[in-house]
């Protein structure tokens, strides 16, 4: 009997606040943030769509869903990263973001990659 594959993607996300294309006056604070995605299964997978849940400070939720990330759907294999550059605006100095890519494994297994929430602030807001 063969063993169950895993289907792991581990995703984690570093954040920075970009001041030059950010206007607090006008409520638009622009944050850029950098996706690794690494294959910690044993299946060859590549990412189809990605659905982010974006929350302000005021509590306004915005929901973001669609192909690929930044026009790419890549494939993963068992032990590689796959990272990229993307942003957001928000009406508010911190947030946060969460949500899950949907994965298709080379045995044709559909699976979710977890996106761990994190937050967005300009510094010296959050301690």
């Amino acid at each position: 009997m063969n063993p169950k594959p895993s289907y792991t993607i581990d995703v984690q996300v570093e954040t920075r606040f970009v001041p030059d294309q950010s206007k607090p006056h006008d409520n638009r604070y622009v944050f850029a943030y950098t996706v690794t995605l690494h294959n910690a299964g044993d299946v060859p997978a590549r990412l189809l769509t990605r659905h982010w849940v974006i929350t302000d400070a005021n509590g306004k939720v915005e929901e973001v869903r669609g192909e690929g990330v930044v026009g790419d759907q890549p494939w993963i294999r068992p032990g590689d990263r796959y990272q990229y550059s993307s942003g957001a605006v928000l009406d508010t100095a911190v947030g946060t973001m969460r949500g899950s890519y949907q994965m298709l494994a080379d045995d044709g297994t559909r699976f979710d990659a977890p996106i761990p929430p994190f937050t967005l602030s300009i510094p010296r807001t959050l301690h």
